[in-house]
Formats: C-alpha cells, sequence, structure tokens
C-alpha cells in the first residue's frame, strides 16, 4: 500500500473533518474523498463515520490508524536513515589490511575521516592479502588493501574485484646496533655500530641511520645470518624468500613473527636482522638490496558488483588522497 493515502488518512483523523484535512494536504476535498473510498475498499470496511459536525473513526478506523502511524513513523524514519548515511552523519567502514596497512597507512586516514565525519564507525582487521581478500569476496569486508602481485584469494576472484593501486613500497633489511647476533656480517655491524655511536642517549630508534643510497646489502651477505622474518605464507615474506632464492641464497630464519613492531623488538634484542617496510622505518634508516630493490605495490581491492557506500567511497578517496602523499 502506498503511504501517501495513510498520510492523508491520519490527517483525516486529526483534523475530523474532511474539508479542513484537504486544505491541511493541499489537496481537493473531491480527491481525498476519493482516497477514503478507495482505501475503505482495500481494507474492506468502513474507517469513519459522517457526522453533522465533521467525521469520526469508526472501531475500525482506530485499528487501523494505529498500523497506519506506525507504518508511517518506521518508513520516515527509515529516510531520516538514509539520508544520514549519504550525509555522512552515521554508516559504518569494515576494512582490512596486512600489518603494514593496519599499523602505518590506516591510522592517519581513520582519524582524517573521523575529523570530518565523527559519526563514522570502523572495523578494522588485520590479516594478509590472501585472508583480506577473500573476506572482501565474501562481503565480511569493504575495503582491503593488499600486496600485488600476490594474495591467491585476490587471484581467484580477479575478474569479480576491481583494484585501485595505491601505493609502492620497498622492503629494507634492520640490523642490531650491536655485534649481535654474532654473525652478522662485519659491513652490518659497522653500520648498525654508526647508528649507535651518533644517536643521542635519549634517541628512541635502535636501527642503523645512513643514506640508503651508500649503503645497503648483498644477499651473499645474509649467508648464515639468523633472519627475524614473517610468517611464512604472507606476502612479505613470499617476496622475501623469492629474492633470496633467485640469488641462490636459503636465509637462516630463526624466528617467524606476525607484527611489524614485534620484529623490531627481535632484532634491537640481537635475535637476527629482519625484513620491514619503508613506512615503518624514518627517513634514511634500513637498508636496501643492492642486487635489487625488494619492492612491492599495494592495492585497494573490493567487490564490482556492489556500489559503495558514502562512507566508504569518502574513505577510499581520502586513503588514496593521504597514502600517496608518501
Amino acid at each position: 500500500m502506498e503511504l501517501t493515502p495513510l498520510r492523508y488518512f491520519r490527517a483525516i483523523a486529526q483534523h475530523g473533518h474532511m474539508t479542513r484535512a484537504a486544505r491541511a494536504m493541499g489537496v481537493t476535498q473531491p480527491a481525498l474523498s476519493a482516497m477514503l473510498r478507495k482505501l475503505e475498499g482495500e481494507v474492506g470496511a468502513e474507517l469513519l463515520h459522517r457526522t453533522g459536525r465533521g467525521v469520526e473513526l469508526t472501531e475500525a478506523g482506530r485499528v487501523f490508524l494505529s498500523h497506519a502511524e506506525d507504518a508511517l513513523r518506521g518508513a520516515e524514519a527509515g529516510v531520516r536513515a538514509v539520508r544520514e548515511l549519504v550525509g555522512l552523519e552515521r554508516g559504518s567502514i569494515r576494512v582490512g589490511g596486512g600489518a603494514t596497512a593496519t599499523t602505518y597507512l590506516l591510522p592517519p586516514v581513520v582519524s582524517a575521516v573521523r575529523k570530518k565525519h565523527p559519526g563514522l564507525r570502523f572495523y578494522v582487521r588485520e590479516a594478509g592479502s590472501t585472508a583480506v581478500a577473500a573476506a572482501v569476496m565474501s562481503g565480511e569486508l569493504d575495503l582491503g588493501i593488499v600486496t600485488l602481485p600476490g594474495g591467491g584469494g585476490l587471484r581467484k576472484g580477479e575478474e569479480e574485484m576491481v583494484t585501485i593501486p595505491l601505493v609502492e613500497d620497498e622492503l629494507r633489511l634492520i640490523v642490531p646496533t650491536t655485534d649481535s647476533p654474532p654473525r652478522t656480517p662485519r659491513a652490518l655491524r659497522r653500520a648498525g655500530r654508526k647508528r649507535s655511536d651518533q644517536a643521542s642517549p635519549n634517541s628512541p630508534s635502535v636501527f642503523s641511520v645512513f643514506s640508503v643510497v651508500e649503503s645497503g646489502f648483498r644477499w651473499k651477505d645474509l649467508v648464515g645470518v639468523p633472519v627475524v622474518a614473517f610468517e611464512a605464507g604472507t606476502a612479505v615474506r613470499g617476496i622475501v624468500d623469492a629474492a633470496a632464492m633467485r640469488a641462490g641464497v636459503s636465509l637462516s630464519v630463526v624466528m617467524e613473527l606476525r607484527s611489524i613492531e614485534s620484529i623490531k623488538g627481535m632484532v634491537e634484542a640481537g635475535i637476527g636482522v629482519g625484513f620491514v617496510s619503508r613506512f615503518a622505518l624514518e627517513d634514511g634508516e634500513g637498508l636496501v638490496c643492492t642486487d635489487g630493490g625488494l619492492a612491492r605495490r599495494l592495492a585497494i581491492v573490493r567487490r564490482r558488483d556492489r556500489v559503495p557506500s558514502a562512507a566508504v567511497a569518502e574513505f577510499e578517496k581520502t586513503l588514496t588522497t593521504e597514502t600517496q602523499r608518501h
């Protein structure tokens, strides 16, 4: 049933008079009377008593009015909710990404969006590229940030996904500032000591700070060196292992972790060397691979068959703008 007849009937009940109700609703009395006759035909009962002073609700009219008002309140609430969503007064954003994305890329973007639209709510999931792509495909997440190339889940549903290039990243080697571990190559230990000698006593950083143009490493430098690595099966681990394999080097992985900060902490403690994103380091920190850069591209993915909500579209726009400044 259309809502307009319900609004007209509510006006008749409120005014108790056909002429006054017609005037209030901006229609003619004959049009209002015709609507009432049609409405009574649909419900199968008379809804009004005609009196000398106007109209009164019948028992059926009182019952119908109660339900009509419920329907109108629900519809009006729905309209308000949609307008709030479109106006970004409310809404939710479900986004997933790997450790680099959730730890370093997303926080400033979420902050920027919330400053403009404080009514929005966020759900952030940290997982590998394959898991994130699968969650986007299943509808659990609105957006995902994944590593390209890679992510088996992305390959499987590639034709069903929109892929938006986001930013270029580079994996860099970090080393302890001390002589530990003992088997760290001499060049890397010198780099660490250089950082240690130059650092102020209050400096929180423990990684070598030197020009990545002047300093780097080769895969042969890491033969037999303990490595604190990302979990097997992650995109970052795949990039590192593949590059080392191409150089004929088998890395000595002594620990696998999920968190970038955990890897940095273990390197600081002298457990081994590690690979992390450039976004996890200050300018000039980290060693680049002189045998060839460890580059990767991060991209946004979302389902092709789903139109992003206003909140998701705003977040995607801000994410793209903010991240590409790096």
